[in-house]
């Protein structure tokens, strides 16, 4: 008989693994961001000013500052085709309640003026002892100050006590430890720190002596 032969099988080659679509598909291209122009007057971006009550003014600010942005949205070909659609009575009705917000924000805006123009801000030198003194203000809420900030403000340039507290009438006020009354004073003047926005003419020191007792 004869002999058998062992013939070794060489391995067969791995598998080619087709190219998959993604791989051979391009890498998306990352949009580049959205530039918005926000409004000087109503702080929205200004395709959106119509939405505020301040429309009149917002569009005079964005014709001086981008002529060219102003054409693109309130142009008459840009309003004819916004409100082409509208009839007559839709467009005079949307004029009329543009300019009644209008008139209502700037009302509003005269009365808080005045409101605050007509404020007063007091300093009060208050005596406890023939020693010891207490300064207290008031009315400084009126101009948008913060009584908290201030109070910490005021302790820390001073070195000393501040704290907001209640006065009788419910109204709140800052104590401040020490007779610091024109140095507070001279801080509003000058608008430092949170002290800002108080015209000089609506400042006024007081002093309130303590009682003699049989008084």
């Amino acid at each position: 008989m004869g002999r058998k032969q062992n013939r070794a099988r060489s391995p067969s080659p791995p598998p080619v693994s087709e190219p998959s679509a993604a791989e051979g598909e391009a890498a998306p291209q990352a949009r580049p961001p959205v530039e918005l122009l926000y409004c000087a007057v109503c702080t929205f971006p200004v395709e959106y000013c119509e939405f505020g009550s301040s429309l009149t003014r917002c569009k005079e600010w964005l014709q001086e500052s981008n002529s060219q942005l102003f054409d693109k949205l309130y142009s008459d070909e840009a309003l004819q085709a916004k409100i082409g659609t509208l009839s007559l009575e839709a467009q005079a009705k949307l004029e009329q309640d543009t300019a009644k917000k209008e008139a209502k924000a700037e009302a509003k805006a005269d009365a808080a003026l005045k409101k605050k123009l007509a404020s007063q801000v007091m300093i009060k030198r208050i005596e406890r002892t023939k020693r010891k003194h207490v300064t207290a203000i008031s009315g400084l809420e009126a101009f948008g100050i913060d009584l908290k900030k201030a109070a910490k403000q005021l302790a820390s340039k001073f070195a000393t006590g501040a704290s907001v507290t209640k006065t009788p009438t419910g109204a709140e006020e800052i104590v401040v430890q020490g007779d610091v009354a024109d140095e507070v004073m001279e801080l509003l003047e000058e608008g430092v720190g949170v002290l800002k926005g108080v015209p000089s003419d609506n400042i006024e020191i007081t002093e309130e002596k303590k009682k003699k007792g049989g008084d």
